[in-house]
């Protein structure tokens, strides 16, 4: 077996306690250095050039398996996968490094920063997905994706919450704004709450749907429309003020100072489960 080293060599790459040292093949924990075959090293090097994209089978066999050599393939890279989840304390039904996409291959799911042989973000193969991984995910802690991607689809279904009662009660929300918001025309308030919540539930839908489905560039398009979702959630932060005369002024401040930091939340969310991610 004659593995091609990655394009990548010579780069130090950091990831949770982890680091790999690129162009010594070693793997290390916390500064410990982990014993780990030159396979499954050379597969954890392909996957960390390409942080959070889909590494399939056949590229690491073109890229690890010289073509002359007659090696039962799946077999080998299977064991390559099994020890190096085994070295990471990972595992294949809740990743947080390496996730298996089946009949696809693999992706490397956690935050990752590049560096050079001094500890300096350098150039090189895959310099955008460097400056990617460097600039948006290393200040992130790693952690299970599942539940991560399950606190986003919950703060989706508390705002589809909120949009559906609103949209019931209606009249009842016009007769709340006359008694609480007095400078402000009853009919303003019910017709904007009225247009953000047809927007918004079409919105909220598509999110709890690509992140129940793990589609692999909900990161990118939810960063792109973000800002349009924070202006929405900030019109829906001062909701709270509609039933002043039941929480007084301390609770709704409270209430509406928690729902200014839930779309801020749902970007960390996102950036945290996809490393594709880029920030708006």
């Amino acid at each position: 077996m004659s593995p091609t080293p990655p394009a990548s060599a010579g780069r130090i790459v950091r990831f949770g306690i982890f680091e790999a040292n690129l162009a010594l093949g070693e793997l290390r924990k916390n500064g410990a250095k982990i014993r780990l075959q030159e396979q499954p090293f050379q597969v954890l090097a392909v996957l960390l050039e390409r942080p959070g994209e889909v590494v399939t089978r056949e590229e690491l066999r073109t890229r690890l398996w010289n073509a002359e050599t007659f090696v039962d393939f799946d077999h080998s890279l299977n064991t390559a996968i099994n020890k190096l989840r085994d070295a990471l304390d990972d595992s294949a039904a809740n990743p947080r490094f390496v996730e298996t996409l089946a009949k696809r291959g693999y992706r490397f799911i956690a935050p990752v920063r590049f560096e050079g042989a001094r500890g300096a973000s350098d150039g090189g193969i895959n310099g955008s997905a460097a400056t990617l991984a460097q600039g948006t995910q290393g200040d992130l802690p790693v952690v299970n994706r599942a539940w991560v991607r399950f606190l986003f689809g919950l703060i989706q279904i508390m705002y589809l919450v909120f949009y559906v009662l609103a949209l019931i009660r209606l009249d009842e929300v016009g007769i709340m704004a006359g008694l609480n918001l007095a400078p402000l025309r009853a009919e303003t308030i019910t017709t904007v709450v009225l247009l953000t919540a047809a927007i918004g539930i079409p919105l909220r839908l598509y999110c709890l749907s690509g992140v129940a489905f793990d589609h692999s560039r909900l990161g990118e398009k939810f960063l792109r429309i973000f800002p349009g979702v924070l202006l929405l959630d900030l019109l829906w932060a001062l909701a709270p003020f509609l039933i002043l005369h039941l929480i007084g002024i301390g609770g709704a401040m409270a209430a509406t100072a928690a729902l200014l930091y839930v779309p801020f939340g749902e970007r960390t969310l996102i950036r945290m489960a996809y490393s594709n991610a880029t920030p708006s």
